[in-house]
């Protein structure tokens, strides 16, 4: 490995700067001299200048390289940059009188103070006369960029935020001029912010756009509630303007807080589903995870992947990423480096949760503490088709995790449930129901072990879902399908998802499951028409919408609980828990049958599935709930 020092290359600027200064030693010298001796200089100070003058240049371009004159971006020079100038002409006049002195010659110690303070002049004048052209050459070119392309802006929120966005706009920015202010506070209708004033509340905005000829509306509220944002973006966006945002900060009112035009965004589609951000309670997350050894199956996918960005900010003494695909996980797995470096313990292995063996193996090796379990085939029409792998990745792969985490004695784990197991009309939802009955076998026969499920709908974003198929669809092909004009599913960002799962387990105690508090249900429809304006299109307009039918195992709404179960409370409100009377026998009779229709490769097997479901839940004495309608 080559550990020199890259060469620095001499550009024509650099090289006009080098003969410059090394010129500037013997110019120094030379009105020195004239200024000492008045114009006239003695012949014996005219010859010991014959004898030294060209150790002058010598000696000044060997001390300006060492101390890096020429390795400067004077354009952007520094008060530190000039201090070192003066610094390097001292250096140099203190060189040039101990080589006098070497070679038995001296002017007098006046003219060295002399040739000190030109020195310092002539070498500074370039730099300066430099800086000074390069700063008009740039103010030129921004005031023509200023007057081809300045940008009307209207400021919404006349508070903490809005004050700092202005107020970088008018020192940092020549493309954006904030013209106005917005804020529904009326007692802030006659001020001026940094000159800039308040003329209305949300609901002048269209005829200020208008009026103004406002370009772009920046939404300075970090901290107000998602409903009045969203309130707010739906009356911007019915103007010509382009709508940006702050998003939202946690501590936005604390005094530490600064908003910066570096976090404006454009709208996305989770602002104008009105959500609430998540309060978590940190140190009980904290509790069972700081100092712990982590795994995380299905590691690499869109809930697996956010799970392990929290759970890194709790310090894990180790935290292990199991997936059998290695792409995604391993860009995860450079994020996270980079981002914790090695107070991170990361460990990534590939694999199936099918190999039972394999998943022995990483507990064997990494023990771990707490386990979530986010890996799962999850497309609904696909596993309608290969109801097989459904069973084996679903069903089979949690058996094994569960039953290995009870064998080595760990203190949770967490399984990803899903809204389709509730009633299900799809061999997904119905394996993911028989993952929460395993979850609930285990936890009665490993009683050190703490077993709990975590049941939410929609994720917006991850994997597969309608988003990304919407954006692709806008993108590519210019229509959008929708598979029913009023099919609706519960929806919930990825963040949003991940944190709840984090302090649902932090509430986990043996066998619950926990149902997330969704919100109301979202028309797809809504959805798709929501993304097509955010593109910058009218629906039905510029962008078609075809209804294609429900698909295979498909239903129109999502359920979370069933009407019979009892929800109970937990200490987040976005947080419930189902309860559960009952005992549940084990299941391993049952799938060793089904694993028998696998490998028959029976035709039978998407009812059987069903079917199963049925008997499974009448053995813990319910009346039926599961049967298809």
């Amino acid at each position: 490995m080559d550990n020199s020092k890259p060469k620095r290359r001499i550009t024509p600027n650099k090289f006009i700067l080098m003969v410059y200064d090394i010129s500037s030693t013997v110019i120094a010298v030379l009105i020195s001299l004239l200024i000492f001796y008045e114009g006239h200089i003695t012949p014996a100070a005219i010859d010991i200048f014959k004898q030294t003058w060209f150790v002058y240049p010598i000696v000044g371009a060997i001390i300006f390289y060492l101390i890096g004159f020429f390795d400067q971006m004077w354009a952007f020079a520094s008060t530190t940059q000039y201090m070192m100038i003066t610094a390097g002409a001292l250096v140099q006049t203190v060189a040039m009188v101990l080589i006098l002195q070497l070679m038995n010659l001296r002017f007098a110690y006046v003219i060295y103070v002399l040739y000190w303070f030109l020195l310092t002049i002539i070498l500074l004048f370039i730099r300066v006369v430099f800086r000074w052209y390069r700063s008009q050459q740039v103010k030129k070119r921004q005031k023509a960029q200023t007057d081809e392309a300045t940008k009307n802006v209207l400021i919404v929120g006349a508070g903490q935020a809005g004050f700092q966005i202005i107020s970088e706009l008018q020192n940092r920015q020549v493309i954006r001029k904030p013209i106005a202010i917005v804020d529904d506070n009326p007692l802030t209708h006659t001020y001026k912010n940094l000159g800039v004033p308040v003329l209305g509340d949300r609901y002048s905005i269209p005829h200020l756009v208008k009026d103004l000829k406002i370009d772009e509306i920046i939404l300075a509220l970090p901290s107000a509630p998602r409903s009045e944002i969203r309130e707010i973006i739906e009356i911007a966006r019915n103007t010509s303007a382009k709508v940006l945002m702050l998003p939202y900060f946690a501590g936005a009112l604390n005094e530490d807080y600064s908003a910066k035009l570096s976090d404006i965004r454009e709208i996305n589609i989770e602002d104008l589903l009105g959500r609430e951000p998540i309060k978590l309670e940190m140190d009980g997350i904290a509790a069972y995870l700081k100092g712990k050894s982590v795994l995380v199956t299905g590691g690499g996918g869109s809930i697996g992947s956010e799970l392990a960005r929290q759970i890194a900010k709790f310090k894990p003494g180790i935290l292990v990423l199991f997936d059998i695909y290695e792409n995604n996980v391993y860009e995860l797995q450079q994020e996270l480096k980079a981002k914790y470096g090695d107070s991170l313990n990361l460990i990534v292995q590939i694999g199936s949760v099918r190999d039972k063996s394999r998943i022995e193996q990483i507990f064997a090796q990494w023990h771990p503490n707490v386990i979530f379990h986010a890996a799962a085939h999850k497309h609904v029409p696909l596993m309608e088709d290969s109801p097989e792998d459904a069973v084996k990745n679903n069903l089979l792969g949690t058996s094994y995790v569960a039953e290995i985490a009870g064998k080595y004695h760990a203190e949770k784990m967490v399984l990803i449930s899903t809204d389709k197991a509730v009633n299900p009309t799809n061999v997904m939802g119905s394996t993911k129901r028989l993952c929460e009955m395993v979850m609930l076998a285990a936890n009665q026969k490993y009683p050190n072990t703490c077993y709990a499920a975590v049941r939410f709908g929609n994720v917006l974003g991850s994997s597969g879902s309608v988003i990304p198929l919407f954006e692709k669809q806008i993108k590519e092909q210019h229509r959008v399908t929708v598979t029913h004009p009023d099919i609706k599913r519960y929806f919930m960002t990825i963040p949003e998802a991940s944190r709840l799962v984090l302090q649902a387990g932090s509430y986990a105690n043996h066998g619950e499951i926990f149902v997330l508090d969704m919100g109301e249900p979202v028309k797809i429809l809504d959805l798709a028409k929501e993304l097509i304006r955010l593109s910058g299109y009218e629906p039905d307009v510029d962008i078609p919408i075809d209804y294609i039918g429900l698909r295979p195992g498909e239903k129109m709404f999502e359920e979370l609980y069933l009407d019979k179960e009892h929800l109970d409370k937990t200490a987040h409100s976005k947080i419930f828990t189902l309860q559960q009377n009952h005992e549940v026998k084990s299941l391993k009779k049952e799938i060793n049958t089904l694993l028998n229709l696998i490998h028959i490769r029976s035709p039978k097997l998407n009812k059987k599935v069903n079917t199963l479901l049925n008997d499974t839940v009448s053995l813990i004495g319910e009346e039926n709930p599961y049967k298809q309608k």
